[in-house]
């Protein structure tokens, strides 16, 4: 691990100390082994502890995780042939909305992911995964294309919301949003949206208005984060933790509230950890909600997802 989060400091110390004891020569005396495999279990059972209970806002932190697979890497690790394509044919190409054609275990099919970036270049190329209307009437123009060859649609969502610059106010960022959201209402293909990080407001809901909603176990999708929201109610984003809570935006308390469609387990210590577990879970996870939509209409599919989504907010979960 080359980063930890404020609460996992005991582990990261632990690990550590792993780390010098392999690194070192075995002196006199010592089984270096064994101490290694000693404090192994105990970094192991405090990992447990740690990730057993986290806070929502602890598993904010985690799916802000620097290290968490991007969209680009689920691209590239699920998708072969994949054939990028730019540009929303009115005004330019948005580097924080990916999208293309490719194959899905040898699946025709459009894929499109909000891409925050891995290091500081890549950030800000990518905008941090903040997209601009471009970005949305992207996304819009490839669902259309999904429709029009009979190409089931996947994406992948990361972001903490659109970008709220003036510039992408002036060029419509609202009614883009609305736009894409409809595009995925009208498609008339199947969608499954997966959320891998952060699910942002409306920035996150243009991608993921589908027949199935899937969220990582660690990730979180929100109206608004919970710094915005800590700075509405109380002034104050030093309550981003009070928010987090009170905004439900876990995984477990969104399919609870049957928001979400399925839990996407993460391996221990999250996606970061073991992204080879992760994203092969993820696969697993597509595949079988794909498989569940095979041999729908389009009129069948626009039915049941305008029933799903009138549907949230009819019953009150406590």
């Amino acid at each position: 691990m080359s980063h930890f989060l404020d609460f996992e400091k005991p582990i990261a110390e632990l690990e550590g100390k792993i780390e010098e004891l392999r690194r070192m020569s075995e002196p006199d005396g010592l089984n270096i082994s064994e101490e290694v495999a000693r404090l192994t279990a105990v970094a192991d059972k405090q990992l447990r502890a740690t990730y057993a209970k986290l806070t929502p806002w602890q598993k904010t932190q985690v799916a802000r995780h620097p290290d968490r697979p991007k969209a680009q890497d689920y691209i590239d690790s699920l998708i072969t042939e994949f054939t990028p394509l730019a540009g929303d044919r009115a005004f330019a190409d948005d580097a924080a909305v990916l999208g293309g054609m490719g194959r899905f275990l040898g699946r025709p099919v459009i894929v499109l992911g909000t891409e925050k970036g891995t290091d500081t270049e890549s950030r800000v190329r990518h905008n941090f995964g903040m997209a601009r209307p471009e970005g949305y009437r992207k996304a819009r123009r490839l669902m259309e294309l999904g429709g029009r060859f009979n190409l089931p649609i996947l994406t992948f969502i990361d972001t903490a919301g659109a970008f709220p610059g003036v510039d992408a106010e002036a060029r419509g960022q609202a009614e883009a949003i609305a736009r894409s959201i409809e595009a995925c209402l009208e498609a008339p293909v199947p969608i499954i949206a997966t959320i891998i990080g952060e699910g942002g407001s409306g920035g996150a809901i243009a991608l993921a208005a589908g027949d199935r909603i899937l969220m990582l176990e660690h990730a979180v999708y929100s109206v608004i984060s919970p710094e915005g929201c800590a700075s509405i109610l109380w002034r104050d984003s030093a309550q981003a933790a009070v928010a987090a809570e009170a905004l439900r935006l876990t995984a477990e308390d969104l399919l609870r509230l049957k928001l979400i469609d399925q839990i996407v387990p993460e391996p221990l210590g999250g996606a970061q950890r073991d992204r080879t577990a992760t994203l092969e879970a993820v696969s697993n996870a597509v595949n079988d909600a794909l498989s569940s939509l095979d041999g729908a209409d389009a009129a069948t599919l626009r039915m049941k997802r305008r029933e799903k989504f009138l549907a949230m907010g009819r019953e009150t979960v406590t």
